[in-house]
């Protein structure tokens, strides 16, 4: 994770900063130096403050130059960006706004986020339906000094299973896990009951490094870009990629150990964990081999961008195809750019699998570009737009139907989505906003008599989370 080097953390202000709302989801780094392309010109050197206690939120939550952070140990330097907090251990760029609530209860920082979107799922065309559902998740985070480093502790819960209609919410040439012992397709599975319960640890190395070991149960191993529901460049999308299992798809793993170093804007690390995908049964917990492994290299050049390469193994990812193993690779661009009165936020990503059994072998690539601008304060537009291999679309009748003799039929699908949304009630607490998309899609001809010509999908809906965290009150007011 990339560190800034600040100066010794300057005496706490007088003045007691009001409180505001929240930071967005997590991760873990530290703030890249300042570059020409901030929209802010930055000090040589930022300086660390650490607000007030106990008015203020405590010694462990830090301002350094226009970013907040969590402090590394006793170290009066070495900070943790909070903006640059992703899933499981990825970053994005640490000028990232954040949506979140927090408060000091002793010695520990305690922070939650939480989104909720609920509406009208509309897909079209002749395996196409119409949904009501919520896609939702609640995440909360605790940080403590502990020993020479600061221990995170982290949680996230999902009620999809219970917000999703049966076997998933509706997703045109969406393919991926199993319900009812049969592959899902059309469909997009709920996340579980428990998606993360994850411990970090941290140690500085001087002023501008760290080494880190993170343990979760389940978790997600340094394999991927940031999740989809994290990323910036998809905060007001509800629907999941349909390159998901292509790029992202091991950020829930029952059993996951990560360990690495940072260096300034470079991360190396490391995971051993279990490539299962989670089974049905959203609501337990999935126990099998930890036989997978993944390693990954992540660049944060400065506070507005955030690059990542990464390759990992997957043993008999599918419970359905047992003897079937996956070599993953990705790559990820991402890119913020704090605006006047918003943000803009893009991504770019790239996914390959390489799966292979005793059978047969097939490489799939996705391709994913999205991006997500948000001008006066309060209005939003996004577009999402994906080119996916897919060879998972057809079952032993629509194969008979169209006269598809191979087994694992691969198709390049698109898939354009357009959208935007406004808040209609935004205050210091909470953010809740209306939105509606639409998605165009491209396919081989032969899908027609399955998906028909040209399928139109649509959703309407609202959506619910804490409001963005006001930087200057954490300078006690600017």
């Amino acid at each position: 994770m990339p560190t800034t080097k600040p100066a010794p953390a300057a005496p706490a202000p007088t003045a007691t900063p009001q409180p505001s709302p929240a930071p967005s989801a997590p991760g873990h780094m530290h703030t890249p130096a300042a570059s020409p392309d901030d929209t802010k010109s930055q000090p040589e050197k930022s300086s660390a403050m650490a607000m007030p206690s106990p008015a203020g939120v405590g010694p462990l939550l830090v301002m350094s130059g226009d970013d907040m952070g969590i402090r590394v140990g006793a170290s009066e330097a070495n900070v943790m960006s909070m903006g640059a907090m992703a899933s499981g251990t990825t970053w994005q760029p640490s000028s990232a706004p954040m949506y979140m609530a927090h408060k000091q209860s002793g010695d520990w920082l305690i922070m939650w986020h939480y989104n909720v979107v609920a509406g009208i799922n509309s897909q079209g065309g002749p395996r196409g339906v119409t949904r009501l559902e919520s896609a939702n998740w609640f995440m909360p985070m605790a940080y403590h000094k502990l020993g020479h480093g600061t221990l995170q502790l982290r949680g996230m819960f999902s009620f999809e299973p219970f917000t999703f209609p049966p076997g998933g919410s509706p997703l045109l040439f969406q393919t991926g896990e199993s319900y009812k012992g049969q592959p899902l397709i059309d469909r997009q599975h709920p996340h579980d009951l428990f998606m993360e319960l994850s411990a970090q640890y941290t140690l500085p190395l001087g002023e501008r490094g760290t080494w880190f070991t993170y343990f979760g149960y389940p978790g997600e191993p340094a394999l991927g870009p940031v999740a989809f529901m994290h990323r910036m460049s998809a905060s007001e999308n509800p629907a999941a990629t349909l390159a998901h299992h292509l790029q992202d798809s091991t950020h829930i793993s029952f059993g996951v150990f990560t360990t690495g170093f940072t260096y300034r804007w470079l991360k190396l690390e490391g995971s051993v964990f279990n490539g299962r995908e989670p089974d049905e049964n959203r609501y337990d917990f999935d126990a099998h081999k930890w036989n997978s492994r993944s390693a990954r290299l992540s660049i944060a050049p400065n506070r507005n961008w955030a690059m990542q390469l990464s390759h990992g193994f997957l043993r008999s990812p599918e419970g359905l195809e047992p003897d079937t193993d996956i070599r993953r690779t990705t790559a990820s661009v991402q890119y913020n750019r704090p605006l006047k009165n918003g943000n803009w936020a893009s991504a770019f990503i790239w996914g390959r699998n390489h799966s292979r059994s005793p059978r047969e072998v097939h490489i799939l690539n996705g391709y994913t570009f999205e991006s997500t601008l948000n001008f006066r304060e309060k209005n939003y537009v996004y577009t999402r737009l994906e080119l996916v291999d897919k060879n998972e679309l057809l079952r032993a009748v629509d194969r008979a139907r169209l006269g598809i003799t191979d087994d694992h039929p691969s198709f390049r699908i698109g898939a354009f989505t357009f959208g935007g949304a406004r808040d209609v009630v935004s205050n210091e607490k909470v953010s809740v906003a209306l939105g509606s998309d639409l998605t165009f899609y491209s396919k081989p001809a032969v899908l027609d008599q399955l998906y028909g010509s040209h399928p139109v999908s649509w959703k309407l809906f609202l959506r619910l989370r804490p409001a963005k965290m006001d930087m200057s009150s954490m300078h006690g007011g600017r």
